[in-house]
């Protein structure tokens, strides 16, 4: 049996951990999480080693303050660092930074943040203002500390995903960031952190997101109107299901041309609440049309 993960709770920790790696020219993998790990993230830790290529692997655990706005879940977000261990040492993580927010924030809130631009201002962060903001500052941070040569992000925080890689394109960090596939329960359910909210009932009325974008995906031949017609077609046949936005945007999260060609590569994108939970889910699209089959 392997040995469990190191823990690191300090800036210093993290360092002296991670010298021998970069003395030695070695990659260095990272995955950043709030915890509460699931089989989702295990799946971005087994794409950090294979990028890593032999070097160790970092996985962070930080709850961040700053990409939550007033009325989230801040204070209920699961926090359950022992089992993340677990989960950490079952992959064969080599070490765990698991700061308080007084190491990453020294002094409270920075007066320095990244600016995300627009593309911050629409979808996700329409509905919470600020949240990218608060989202790219603690990723800068961390890459700032972990210095990796390849980061893993999940495509299920697909905006989130795009952002990470415009800021590392921008400011010129030099870190891989690779977006690893969604893992989805056998329901086609995404996993996450907060699908443990739900109760059994909204649990099977959440995988009205899942057969929504399925819908969209199956009928994309026909062009972006009908591909997001079936999908709210399919979102009216699941009550319970409170939408806040589906979208149909190219792979970059900008607008689609008002006549895409057959096989445009597009993504679809939903959010919506299941009872006080707010859920979000997206999707590959190939777009095309009857005639071009």
């Amino acid at each position: 049996m392997t040995a469990g993960p190191v823990l690191a709770r300090t800036r210093g920790e993290l360092a002296a951990l991670l010298s021998d790696a970069r003395s030695g020219g070695r990659r260095v993998g990272f995955v950043p999480t709030m915890g509460a790990l699931h089989d989702g993230h295990a799946s971005l830790v087994r794409v950090a080693k294979e990028r890593a290529e032999g070097g160790p692997v970092v996985v962070s655990i930080f709850v961040n303050p700053l990409q939550f706005g007033p009325g989230e879940d801040l204070d209920r977000y699961p926090r359950t660092l022992e089992a993340d261990l677990e989960v950490c040492a079952r992959e064969g993580v080599d070490v765990v930074f698991a700061p308080s927010v007084e190491e990453v924030y020294p002094g409270g809130e920075p007066q320095v943040m990244v600016r995300p631009g627009p593309l911050a201002k629409v979808l996700e962060g329409k509905i919470r203002p600020g949240h990218f903001r608060g989202v790219l500052t603690v990723v800068a941070k961390l890459f700032g500390l972990v210095r990796p040569d390849v980061a893993v992000f999940g495509q299920k925080d697909y905006q989130q995903l795009v952002l990470v890689r415009r800021m590392v394109l921008d400011l010129n960090m030099g870190v891989e960031v690779v977006g690893a596939e969604t893992v989805r329960e056998t329901d086609g359910l995404a996993l996450s952190s907060r699908n443990r909210y739900l109760d059994a009932e909204q649990r099977q009325q959440a995988t009205g997101l899942y057969l929504a974008l399925r819908a969209a995906q199956e009928t994309a031949e026909y062009g972006v109107d009908v591909a997001l017609g079936a999908a709210r077609a399919e979102l009216r046949a699941q009550p319970g299901v409170d939408l806040d936005y589906l979208v149909v945007t190219d792979p970059e999260l900008g607008q689609l041309p008002p006549d895409p060609p057959s096989g445009t590569e597009a993504r679809a994108l939903i959010a919506a609440r299941v009872g006080t939970t707010r859920l979000i889910d997206n999707a590959p699209l190939l777009l095309g049309r009857l005639e071009d089959r």
